[in-house]
């Protein structure tokens, strides 16, 4: 094919659009999935959300420390870690603080992140953040070599490629995210009865769903609500997929007058109240339901919806009119899908947990190899130390006759049968470590190696 232009000497090929079309999607479907939408079975983190946590320990903003700006956060990330816009990730750090969308929140922070209403957080240069206790959990021992890093995005610095995770996080906050061709929906989950049901499998590797779930009964929203039976949970524990019906929380009072009303005081999981309350009136609007006078949302920092009801009308009917036509009672339908080894895959949660199980004998392995390394490469040093000490006079006359540091160095390296580490580390030894108490120091610190 002729190019116009006389631009046929350049590197332009002529290709057919369906071909590069099914060529790229597939790269884009692969990178989605693989690095923003779908988390890691391990840490049960997504790329983002793993390198907001890395980079705010990485400039120590850990639960015991003061909060700084979300702005400065946000450009910490986006400058090492991640190479996206700082939009996306102020939505996704706003996500980890908000205590009625995450069972424990990785972020703490101060100032408006907004609410179960779907009221926006405030703007980043306002709100401030810092890490929880949990997150501090999340990163305990990552520079221990517990686990692998890797270069960043620019090769500036590296970036660890999972967290350690000493909480199995994937399963206690759960997760929801929408790639190429794949959705995951995982429930959260209470962290005594996650850690019960991580017993019984370290004892008892091939217990069975049933009995798993005498330890872990069912998911534990941040939101509460009361979930309908237990054939879907079993669903989802046994296949990874399944729904689970879950109800608003509403008791029955009577006021002074005599009339009936309704009290919603807990929501079912990721409804937004607003929503439910304009459902609400519409059908009182369009009379679907006609027995309801008045509704007021009286919520503070609990929700307390009240539900006034016409004289002579029987609550329970109108609260099952409720439950049938809006979202007081809604469908969590779960997708337990996870990348294990870099492929998607939907897990039960014995193999969720039994992932996790081996991700942290792999980083116990690893943080006890590299205390080891540690502890030898110490002790050589000392042994050194203790040469020296032994005969100092004559290395003195050593390096004093020496015509240079690495002349002197080899001298010791031959006279001594010392490494070249053990050599290095004698020529930088100070005059104070020659005392009686800094000996003393070195032998106690070589006997307790």
């Amino acid at each position: 094919m002729k190019l116009p232009h006389n631009r046929e000497d350049e590197q332009i090929q002529p290709l057919y659009i369906e071909d590069e079309l099914k060529k790229s999607y597939l790269t884009y479907a692969m990178s989605v999935n693989t690095n923003r939408a779908i988390p890691d079975v391990r840490d049960g983190l997504k790329p983002s959300t793993r390198r907001i946590i890395y980079a705010m320990g990485e400039i120590n903003l850990t639960s015991n420390r003061p909060y700084d700006k979300c702005a400065a956060v946000v450009g910490e990330v986006m400058k090492d870690y991640h190479p996206h816009g700082d939009g996306p990730i102020y939505s996704t750090l706003v996500g980890l603080v908000q205590e009625f969308g995450m069972r424990y929140p990785i972020v703490d922070g101060q100032g408006n992140f907004g609410s179960i209403d779907d009221d926006p957080a405030g703007a980043m240069r306002y709100t401030e953040c810092r890490l929880t206790k949990i997150a501090d959990e999340m990163l305990a021992d990552v520079h221990r070599g517990a686990v692998e890093f890797q270069p960043n995005y620019k090769e500036s610095t590296t970036e660890p490629t999972v967290l350690p995770a000493r909480l199995p996080n994937l399963i206690l906050n759960g997760t929801t995210g929408i790639g190429v061709g794949y959705l995951t929906r995982i429930p959260p989950h209470n962290l005594n009865e996650v850690v019960d049901g991580i017993l019984l499998l370290l004892e008892k590797p091939e217990a069975s769903v049933d009995e798993l779930m005498e330890f872990i009964p069912g998911p534990d929203f941040p939101t509460a609500g009361i979930i309908v039976g237990r054939a879907g949970i079993r669903d989802v524990y046994s296949t990874g997929r399944g729904s689970i019906p879950v109800r608003a929380r509403a008791v029955i009072e009577r006021r002074q007058d005599g009339r009936e009303q309704i009290v919603i005081t807990e929501m079912p999981f990721q409804v937004k109240k607003n929503q439910l309350l304009m459902k609400m009136y519409d059908l009182v609007s369009s009379k679907t339901i006609t027995g309801i006078s008045d509704i007021r949302d009286e919520s503070d920092s609990n929700i307390r919806v009240v539900i006034d009801l016409k004289r002579s009308e029987i609550a329970q009917v109108i609260l099952n009119q409720l439950f049938k036509h809006t979202q007081m009672q809604s469908n969590f339908s779960a997708i337990m899908l996870c990348l294990v080894e870099g492929v998607p895959k939907a897990l039960n949660l014995p193999q969720i947990l039994a992932y996790y199980i081996e991700h942290r004998r792999e980083v116990v392995q690893g943080r006890t190899q590299f205390d080891l390394s540690k502890s030898e490469n110490r002790s050589h040093v000392l042994e050194g130390y203790r040469t020296a000490l032994n005969n100092i006079e004559e290395i003195i006359e050593i390096v004093q006759t020496a015509d240079s540091p690495d002349s002197a160095k080899n001298l010791l390296i031959v006279n001594y049968e010392l490494s070249e580490v053990q050599a290095s580390e004698i020529l930088t030894m100070t005059l104070r470590q020659l005392t009686g108490l800094e000996r003393q120091k070195i032998n106690d610190e070589y006997t307790d190696l």
